[in-house]
């Protein structure tokens, strides 16, 4: 049981790399660091986004418009950091 607790831990800290990852290129490809007509950095960007968008798309529903910025991913980490931690702190301990 402590394996599979340790393979979701894993996994929720890779979304969260990914989620910082798929930020990060949005702000770069909005600011026109990077262009999305390179291949490379469209099969990314989409990636990121088919990985990333079906989780923050509920987010995005019940969050009030803030104009420009957009903080689905900063709510979606926080919760991923909660549920991280009641795992390690509650659950882990009580698994033999």
């Amino acid at each position: 049981m402590r394996a599979l607790l340790d393979v979701i831990l894993v996994v929720l800290q890779i979304y969260v790399w990914l989620l910082i990852a798929s930020a990060i290129l949005s702000w770069l490809i909005a600011f026109n660091v990077v262009n999305t007509h390179n291949q490379v950095v469209a099969v990314i960007a989409d990636f990121l986004y088919r990985i990333t968008e079906p989780v923050l798309r509920p987010i995005r529903s019940f969050m009030p418009n803030l104009g420009g910025l957009d903080i689905s991913p900063v709510i979606l980490i926080l919760i991923i950091f909660f549920f991280q931690s009641v795992i390690v702190r509650y659950i882990y301990p009580n698994v033999f």
